[in-house]
């Protein structure tokens, strides 16, 4: 099927060239989005006549575009989820979560301008908007289980960083109870010997003389 393409679409055409598509993709995207019209002669006509205003009109967008991709780019916006020990997600997350993050910082986004395959597992990742079909913008998404989290991500460690320092920590403090175990046990034989008492151990090894019979 052959349309005329009423703005650049990627990996298809630019604003004014008559391309080949597949019925579908024509019925089901490029027309209803208003982004192209069957190539009758009718509509090439019509696009003639209007061409310089749909080009006054697609750099006015374009220039709109530009000032938000300037402001959006290299933007990082937080996203708590749930999410296992090992870093996976307890769902996804998707165009319309990172539209909202988005938006609910100020930056106007859709989620038909978010491309983005459903995040899975915690950490830093980059996500393309794309403003106008000449105009994209990169943003990143930090996805943690709460703002601690999210903070230490954004320094620039990882989900398995974050586990192998907790499990460190761990670790350590059990060690320490140990050694205050310890110590306690050491100051009380201390202080029983201070005291003149025999330990328990102390009884053992004194207590050596065969009983009468």
């Amino acid at each position: 099927m052959q349309v005329i393409l009423l703005e650049r679409v990627a990996k298809l055409g630019q604003m004014g060239e008559v391309v080949d598509v597949k019925p579908g993709y024509a019925r089901n995207f490029l027309l209803p989005q208003g982004k192209a019209l069957s190539a009758s002669k009718a509509n090439i006509a019509a696009f003639e006549d209007q061409k310089a205003q749909l080009e006054a009109r697609n750099l006015e967008t374009r220039k709109e575009a530009e000032s938000l991709a300037e402001k959006l780019n290299g933007q990082q916006f937080i996203v708590i989820r749930s999410a296992s020990d090992s870093g996976a997600l307890y769902g996804s997350v998707t165009t319309r979560d990172a539209a909202e993050a988005a938006t609910a910082e100020g930056f106007s986004v859709d989620r038909k301008q978010v491309v983005l395959e459903p995040i899975k597992e915690l950490g830093l990742h980059s996500v393309q908007i794309v403003l106008h079909p000449e105009v994209d913008a990169m943003i990143e998404l930090n996805v943690a289980r709460s703002p601690e989290e999210a903070e230490l991500q954004a320094s620039g460690k990882s989900i398995q960083e974050l586990a192998a320092e907790e499990e460190a920590a761990a670790d350590f403090e059990i060690q320490e109870l140990f050694e205050d175990i310890g110590a306690a046990a050491s100051d009380d034989e201390e202080l029983a010997e201070a005291a003149g008492i025999e330990t328990p151990a102390e009884d053992a090894q004194t207590d050596t003389t065969p009983s009468a019979t």
